[in-house]
């Protein structure tokens, strides 16, 4: 049994329209960004790796390749910093978590392009 309280903020925080992308989808994730006085929207695309699912407290990790290194940030999926979320691209992928992407390099790193209607 969940706590009335509980579920009642949950309810009031997930009243944001979050757009459908899943594990294997290329995001750019429009955050954001409070730089002293002064606040601006930066894009962050890159891979969804993993989807955490948790109500309010749900996550997502994206996994972009900066130069050589690889750069991974957690975001909050309702969280009132995120600006917009972008779907550019949908993988066909058979995994829940995308872990294995880490050591991989190069044309290795790619993922098929899932269609509509297969």
């Amino acid at each position: 049994m969940r706590n009335k309280f509980i579920e009642a903020v949950e309810a009031e925080v997930k009243t944001k329209e979050i757009p459908s992308f899943r594990v294997g989808d290329t995001v750019t994730v429009n955050f954001r960004i409070v730089e002293g006085n002064k606040e601006r929207v930066q894009a962050y695309k890159g891979l969804v790796i993993a989807i955490h699912r948790n109500g309010a407290s749900s996550t997502f990790t994206v996994r972009k390749v900066v130069g050589d290194v690889g750069v991974e940030r957690i975001f909050p999926l309702y969280s009132p910093r995120i600006d917009s979320i972008v779907v550019e691209r949908s993988g066909r992928v058979r995994r829940a978590k995308l872990y294995y992407m880490r050591k991989l390099r190069g044309k290795a790193t790619r993922i098929r392009e899932r269609r509509k209607g297969f």
